[in-house]
């Protein structure tokens, strides 16, 4: 922390903790709270119980989170072939022309997502792409939505790779190919781990666009957690919201600790 000062440090640290518990603390804690009670009429909740985690956990809950899972780490490696590849032929580009080929992988989150699921469902509801219907639209769409991340992350990465390694080894006689595979890829790893990890993580929260694509046999856990949330069971979609964050986290944990031992090989 650069603050020299006592003072300042202890300044610095209750701005932190007053602005930290009110707006991400706290409605954490609030969802942690409902998803073990059955009333909240109070300020704090009662009658704490284990049956909403039992409901969150069997049965439509217990699928909807494999069909998040699912559609997270397949439109995760999606999104990283194709922002991983866009990324390495705009770096041989000129200048303003990677700037094109970033605008137009920014484009999707520079909208909202509800507009890119509303042109994937027009885009894939006639042949010869008919995927209304199935799963497939489904990570398409998440695919999609998160591929920008992947690109700007490894675009970041490749901009800080020092050229001498390359250079090196096309020296020794090492084919471009041969480069690619075992000299800029390996150095990449670690931005590559940390940009799969982020992709998981915005696709298994993903809602709008998702919302206007599933079909009935392809629920992803928010739009149940959205469901039950309006049909009143909010006790209920608040351990299902707990459950995907455990299930995120542990994910991302994962990753976290492949690009830990990617960064120090």
């Amino acid at each position: 922390m650069l603050v020299h000062s006592n003072k300042a440090r202890w300044a610095v640290w209750t701005v932190f903790f007053v602005l930290f518990l009110p707006l991400f603390a706290l409605p954490l804690l609030v969802v942690l709270g409902a998803s073990f009670a059955t009333h909240w009429s109070s300020a704090l909740p009662s009658d704490f119980t284990l049956s909403n985690f039992r409901a969150a956990t069997r049965g439509e809950a217990l699928q909807a989170l494999t069909t998040s899972l699912v559609t997270a780490l397949t439109a995760s490696l999606l999104a990283l072939a194709a922002g991983t590849w866009a990324a390495l032929a705009a770096a041989a580009l000129k200048p303003r022309y990677r700037r094109v080929v970033d605008a137009l992988f920014v484009l999707p989150v520079a909208v909202p997502s509800v507009v890119v699921g509303l042109a994937i469902l027009v885009a894939f509801s006639q042949p010869p792409f008919l995927l209304n219907g199935t799963r497939w639209i489904v990570i398409v769409a998440h695919a999609v939505l998160v591929t920008a991340f992947a690109h700007q992350s490894v675009s970041a990465a490749l901009t800080r790779l020092d050229p001498a390694y390359e250079q090196a080894a096309a020296s020794l006689g090492a084919r471009p190919a041969h480069v690619l595979w075992r000299v800029r890829l390996p150095l990449l790893l670690p931005s590559l781990t940390a940009a799969a990890g982020l992709c998981f993580a915005l696709s298994m929260g993903e809602l709008s666009a998702t919302m206007m694509l599933y079909p009935p046999d392809w629920t992803p856990l928010p739009v149940l957690i959205y469901a039950a949330t309006d049909r009143g069971a909010l006790f209920v979609g608040s351990a299902v919201a707990v459950v995907l964050m455990a299930a995120t986290l542990l994910v991302l944990l994962a990753v976290s600790r492949v690009r830990t031992r990617a960064a120090y090989r």
